[in-house]
């Protein structure tokens, strides 16, 4: 191996190694370190070296990854300042990280910062401190105290703002026993991760969820690389059944990931996890504090943490051995990650289990079109689940035509629909309106000279925020009071609000139904994630009567008491200029319509349309799936769009259109003549300002058996680097075409 070449120095001086580093930078290259022949420096090794006037941590790398450099004179090298004391970096986890790189042309260091995302795991931990009961009560004793003290007479070691929180006195409180001497303080024992037990409450199944298990049960008894796609409608009890892979899977000792779309989902997952396990899986996403991920992540290299829940980024995790990953409602864009490293997290678990010999399993109601195709051919092991749990049936879904039942002036909701609500309410039961739309209105122009607001670093209309008072950008965070007078025509009072968002549905709702319950599910109105979940819990113990969300409320929660879905605006998705338009509608669709009747309760979705007759509409309103697959597939074929053919963004951006422009003509006339290879454009973004960026974008497509990258790499090698402000991203299977 190349990684370790020793020489001897000068004089008396000892053996030193030398060894390629890789550091979490815009490099794809690795650089190369002296180490003392008596120290660890394995592939995999975690070390801090120096790099220019700063220290960095690296990856001892297991090969060098050079193509441009001279070798360096062994005199001017620099040596480690010293190892971390951390679990390496598995193998796999290193063949990964390349094959990501090559994939998606990203540098290879770009890639492993994702591998390192958990900088506290590199860091010294101070000691956790807490406070445990030693000593006689205090001459004066005050009911807060004798609170306090009651509350720690167990003796265990507990962290002072909880005990402060359940005796019911402030911190103060408990800085005076300990200097009375009742408290001492001392360090908090690591309590370690528990373990799930596949045995603790294995379920029950009907006889279709049985066999769809046992499938599961026996793709992973086989220990190698397999993917199923769990293809089950809403309400089938896919989540139990694919429990039964991940309770394989422990049995083995081998460790589990499942992968969420929206760390929203996690609140009511964790509670079914916790009662099929009896205990909590450990969570990994943007709400986890840094000491807490630092912790997570050395427990998982070091196998200590058998189950992991998380959003797209724990799939690059250290795992010392997985060997089920699980994706839950695979067809959904969260898993794709736009900046910085482009790839689709569903993808890149299949991959992973291939290079890790896991069973992989792909879980939804409405299946991408990907994942489908792979399934008729073979690819994939298919497991349908076509009846409810528990004999629930499916709700009927209805059209409600816009153009001959149109909501009232200044209006949203049909008649049709309010009567629909208002029936429910009356039996006691919960609806669900549902619009993709953030805010009070998407658009806010002056009467008088119909000026309307757009956002000053984008293309793009500021949206009304009526609740904050404020209008906002959904694409750059910027926000502004929303203003009295017209900014270009001087006129007071003249600004009104154009088009309907969560914020101005509530509204409506409030003044038809003023004594109901309302809970709004929206980014923009809950400030963090456990306020996310005590909403979530609320409407899932019936303490509300109706619930207003954007797409939030349509991946995967489960409430029991709603048996009516009234969608505002089912057309919302039809007009964009996207290949996979149609399918996320009818997804979407699906998917908010099937949050109803899934407890036994008669449930009914509505749709609110101007075009019911669309093929979109028709298939969601009959519940006829495979004529709206067939026909998608085919439009694929034709148009050899994905999966049948290949498709690739380059986006061009500066602060000045005119650089960006001409960048963006120079790397499309260097395009390497292919003749099955089209290459699109360049022209101007759908979007084509975003924070103060102006953006150009190139499609290239190309036939399925294509080695795209390689062309890709061919051109890129043959253009000039952007300079200054200039940005060129190569997206690979781009989702987003704004």
């Amino acid at each position: 191996m190349d990684s370790l070449l020793t020489y001897a120095a000068p004089g008396d001086a000892p053996l030193m190694q030398r060894v390629p580093v890789l550091l979490p930078m815009l490099l794809d290259t690795t650089f190369d370190y002296l180490v003392d022949d008596d120290v660890d420096a394995a592939p995999g090794t975690f070390v801090r070296v120096p790099f220019g006037p700063q220290e960095r941590i690296g990856i001892v790398w297991d090969r060098r990854i050079d193509t441009s450099s001279k070798p360096v004179d062994e005199a001017k090298m620099k040596a480690l300042i010293r190892a971390h004391d951390v679990p390496p970096l598995p193998e796999i986890s290193m063949r990964f990280a390349e094959w990501v790189a090559r994939y998606t042309l990203t540098p290879l260091g770009m890639v492993v910062r994702l591998m390192m995302s958990a900088n506290a795991a590199f860091e010294y931990q101070r000691p956790r401190m807490g406070v445990r009961l030693i000593g006689p009560p205090p001459p004066r004793l005050t009911p807060g105290r004798e609170r306090a003290i009651a509350a720690a007479t167990d003796g265990n070691i507990r962290p002072k703002a909880s005990l402060a929180r359940d005796a019911d006195v402030s911190t103060a409180v408990i800085d005076g026993l300990v200097k009375s001497g009742t408290f001492v303080q001392s360090e908090m024992p690591d309590a370690g991760f528990p373990f799930p037990d596949a045995e603790h409450a294995i379920p029950e199944f009907a006889e279709q969820q049985d066999q769809a298990a046992e499938t599961l049960r026996s793709a992973i008894r086989g220990k190698n690389f397999s993917v199923s796609l769990l293809d089950g409608i809403t309400g089938s009890g896919k989540t139990e059944v694919y429990f039964e892979a991940a309770a394989e899977c422990l049995r083995q000792g081998r460790q589990v990931l499942i992968m969420l779309p929206e760390i929203a989902l996690t609140g009511q997952f964790v509670a079914r996890f916790e009662k099929r396990f009896g205990c909590r899986p450990l969570e990994w996403h943007s709400a986890i504090s840094q000491g807490e991920r630092g912790r997570i992540w050395k427990a998982v290299a070091s196998g200590e943490a058998q189950a992991i829940i998380g959003a797209r980024s724990s799939l690059f995790l250290p795992f010392h051995d997985l060997g089920c990953i699980i994706v839950d409602e695979e067809h959904e864009n969260a898993f794709k990650q736009e900046d910085r490293v482009t790839y689709q997290a569903r993808d890149m678990a299949v991959v992973r289990g291939h290079l890790g010999k896991a069973s992989v399993v792909l879980a939804s109601a409405t299946p991408s079109i990907e994942s489908q195709v792979n399934a008729r051919d073979g690819k994939y092991r298919h497991i349908r689940l076509t009846e409810r749990y528990s004999d629930a049936e499916l709700p009927e879904i209805t059209a409600i035509d816009m153009r001959k039942d149109p909501a009232p002036r200044g209006r949203w909701l049909s008649p049709v629909l309010v009567d629909a609500i208002t029936e429910t309410s009356r039996k006691g039961q919960q609806s669900l309106l549902f619009l993709n739309r953030r805010g009070y209105a998407p658009l806010t122009l002056c009467k008088s000279c119909g000026h309307r607001i757009d956002c000053p670093q984008c293309s793009a209309y500021l949206v009304e925020h009526r609740f904050r008072g404020r209008l906002t950008c959904h694409h750059c965070g910027f926000n502004t009071p929303l203003p009295r007078t017209c900014p270009k025509c001087g006129d007071q009072d003249s600004m009104i609000p154009c088009g309907p968002g969560v914020e101005r549905v509530a509204e409506e709702v409030r003044d038809i139904w003023p004594d109901a319950r309302l809970a709004i599910l929206s980014s923009d109105l809950t400030p963090g994630m456990s306020e996310m979940r005590d909403i979530l819990a609320a409407i899932t113990a019936g303490e509300a009567d109706i619930i207003i969300g954007t797409q939030i409320v349509a991946k995967g929660h489960h409430f029991p008491h709603l048996a009516t879905v009234g969608v505002v605006d089912g057309d919302l998705g039809l007009g964009q200029a996207d290949p996979r338009a149609a399918e996320r509608t009818f997804q979407l669709l699906a998917q908010v319509t099937g949050r109803a009747g899934r407890t036994g309760t008669e449930g009914r979705g509505l749709i609110q349309t101007h075009l019911p007759e669309h093929p979109v509409m028709q298939a969601t309103i009959s519940g006829d799936r495979e004529l709206f697959l067939e026909r998608e597939i085919l439009q694929r074929q034709v148009a050899v769009y994905p999966p049948y053919g290949r498709l690739a963004a380059l986006i061009v951006s500066a602060k000045m259109k005119p650089a960006a422009e001409d960048y963006a003509r120079l790397v499309a006339r260097s395009a390497p003549p292919a003749t099955s290879i089209m290459v699109l454009g360049p022209v101007e973004a759908p979007l084509a300002i975003i924070r103060g960026r102006h953006r150009f974008r190139i499609l290239i497509k190309a036939p399925r058996e294509i080695d795209l990258q390689a062309y890709l790499r061919g051109w890129l090698d043959n253009i000039p680097p952007a300079k200054g402000d200039l940005r060129l991203q190569v997206d690979v299977d781009p989702y987003s075409f704004l």
